[in-house]
C-alpha cells in the first residue's frame, strides 16, 4: 500500500478517539490506540507485531488477545498476550493477565492473576487454569459442606446445653433436683 506516492509500504494506525465509544469486537492488525471507550473484546492476530495502547484516558470493558499490549488506562477484563505487556502507572486492570513478559511501573494495578506464558503458548495455560479453578470451585464447595455440618453440630451441642441448663433451673425452682429420689424430702430453708 502506498500513501501519496510514496512507494513504502506503511503501518496503519488506528486511533480511537476521546469522544468515541465503540459497542462491539475490534480487530485490527497494526497499531491501535484506544483514548476512547471500546465495550467488547479487542483482537488481532496472535504472532504478528500488533499493538494496542490504551492511553491514561482510554477504557476497555472486555478481553484483550493482541501479541503487544501497553495499558496506561483502565482494562475490566482479561489480557491475553503471546509477546510483551506493560503496564505503565496508571494502568488498572480488572482481569487476568497472560503474558510472555511483563514490565509493570510502579502504580499499575491488577486486580486477578498474572500468569506467566511460556514460548507464546496461551491455549495451554487458560486450558490448565481452568482445570485448577475447577478444582479450588470443589474444594471450597467441600469445604463449605464440612463446615456446614460442623456448624449443624454445634447448634445442636448449644442446643442440648441450653436444654440441660433449663432443666436444672426448673428443677430449682420446684425444689426438686436430678438426684432426689421417691422418698427423699427437701427442706425449703
Amino acid at each position: 500500500m502506498t500513501i501519496f506516492g510514496n512507494n513504502k509500504p506503511s503501518r496503519g494506525t488506528t486511533l480511537i478517539t476521546e469522544n468515541c465509544e465503540i459497542e462491539g469486537d475490534v480487530r485490527f492488525s497494526d497499531e491501535l490506540i484506544v483514548n476512547g471507550y471500546v465495550k467488547g473484546n479487542v483482537l488481532a492476530e496472535a504472532g504478528t507485531k500488533a499493538i494496542v495502547r490504551v492511553t491514561e484516558r482510554g477504557r476497555v470493558r472486555g478481553e484483550i488477545r493482541v501479541p503487544n499490549v501497553i495499558i496506561n488506562g483502565k482494562v475490566i477484563g482479561d489480557i491475553h498476550s503471546d509477546r510483551h505487556v506493560e503496564l505503565s502507572a496508571k494502568a488498572a486492570i480488572k482481569g487476568n493477565v497472560f503474558y510472555h513478559l511483563i514490565e509493570m511501573v510502579m502504580g499499575s494495578r491488577v486486580d486477578g492473576s498474572l500468569v506467566h506464558v511460556k514460548d507464546g503458548n496461551i491455549a495451554d495455560v487458560e486450558a490448565e487454569l481452568q482445570v485448577s479453578e475447577a478444582r479450588g470451585s470443589a474444594s471450597r464447595a467441600r469445604s463449605r459442606t464440612q463446615s456446614g455440618t460442623a456448624e449443624k453440630a454445634d447448634k445442636q451441642e448449644k442446643n442440648k446445653d441450653k436444654s440441660e441448663n433449663a432443666r436444672e433451673s426448673i428443677s430449682s425452682v420446684s425444689g426438686k433436683t436430678k438426684d432426689a429420689g421417691k422418698g427423699d424430702q427437701l427442706v425449703a430453708g
